[in-house]
């Protein structure tokens, strides 16, 4: 196992809007490695809803067919770092979806690499950040269609709401394409609550509270529709929203 034991800089991308000091304390990050062997299926949930910091590796490694539900729910952590790398076999499927929820000057990341390396494969990113305060989202993403991995079918979806003009949010969806016949998009967006939306709720008899509330777990349950356990992620996340309120 090769795990690299200097500490990242800002100088290094997937590390721009890093907490360095609060990493220090954390690094190395030892990789944790997840094989799903041909045809099998896997799935992993992570909830981080802890006051201290936290940092995580996830080398995931699809065989042919296989698939992977990964959600990820960052609520709460001083600092919190998801990092995954993931490599597709021929026809598998991965899906992600994650929620980082921040307030305070709390610095949450995830950091995304998604290699297709062999055909017909299939990924789909859904990340959503809710952010307060003085606190700083980001998602780093990189989708990678090696040579041959004709038939690849890929998605990011990445959308930020501000409750606070404050907070940072920070994003960068990649494409790096090498095959033919290949379907591979995404979306970025970074935004504060509709104000007409609110507007239409409290003419409903709403308080403004419970207006945000009802739009701001709308918004964040697009990253867990379809989970296995996505009624307590969702309550989860709900917890955490009426706090930030």
């Amino acid at each position: 196992m090769n795990v690299e034991l200097t500490l990242p800089s800002r100088k290094d991308e997937d590390y721009r809007y890093s907490d360095i000091e609060a990493l220090r304390g954390l690094w190395p990050v030892l990789p944790e490695e997840i094989t799903v062997g041909d045809g099998e299926d896997g799935a992993l949930q992570i909830v981080e809803t802890g006051a201290g910091a936290v940092a995580r590796q996830l080398d995931i490694t699809l065989g042919k067919g296989a698939r992977f539900d990964l959600r990820v729910l960052t609520a709460g952590p001083a600092y919190g770092r998801i990092s995954v790398a993931v490599r597709l076999g021929e026809g598998a499927d991965f899906t992600l979806g994650a929620a980082q929820l921040a307030t305070g000057s709390e610095t949450l990341e995830i950091v995304t690499e998604v290699t297709h390396a062999a055909e017909n494969a299939r990924s789909s990113q859904i990340v959503r950040t809710v952010l307060a305060g003085h606190s700083v989202g980001t998602y780093l993403g990189r989708i990678a269609v090696e040579r041959g991995a004709d038939g690849t079918d890929a998605e990011q979806s990445v959308r930020a709401m501000l409750l606070e003009r404050t907070a940072t949010a920070n994003a960068r969806p990649e494409l790096e394409i090498y095959a033919d016949d290949v379907k591979a998009a995404h979306g970025c967006a970074v935004g504060e609550l509709d104000a007409q939306g609110l507007f239409y709720l409290m003419s409903r008899g709403l308080t403004p509270a419970a207006a945000k509330r009802l739009m701001l777990q709308a918004f964040v349950a697009e990253a867990f529709s379809g989970a296995p356990d996505e009624g307590p992620l969702g309550e989860a996340a709900l917890a955490r929203l009426e706090a930030m309120l």
